[in-house]
């Protein structure tokens, strides 16, 4: 075959295309998982030892060649969890609790109290 027949069928006729193509497809998944670990450090997700090892990184690649955020959001979504509130839900504080204005005894005046 020619180099103008594979010019014409859409063919490149430089090798290096052919081998920075099959480069792309074999480092793909191990950017695709590194993505994934970066993404899980990003949200402070440890991921179980090994994890990366058992996916199939060919699902976390767009059709361009590049990671897939969705993707990668998608495997990320069972390990998110809730985070706790900073701070104790406090029973009681502020005037917008519904216990805030109950009766709680006499109440005797600074004054009176250091009378004797």
């Amino acid at each position: 075959m020619s180099d103008a027949e594979r010019i014409s069928e859409g063919v490149s006729a430089d090798p290096s295309d052919a081998v920075r193509a099959e480069v792309e497809r074999e480092f793909a998944g191990r950017l695709a998982r590194a993505e994934m670990e970066n993404q899980a450090a990003k949200a402070g997700i440890t991921l179980p030892q090994g994890f990366t090892d058992y996916l199939d990184s060919s699902r976390l690649i767009r059709e361009d060649g590049n990671p897939s955020a969705e993707a990668i959001a998608k495997v990320l979504e069972p390990f998110q969890t809730e985070k706790e509130p900073l701070f104790p839900q406090l029973t009681g504080a502020g005037r917008s609790h519904p216990d805030a204005f109950q009766y709680q005894g006499p109440r005797v005046s600074l004054d009176a109290r250091h009378r004797k």
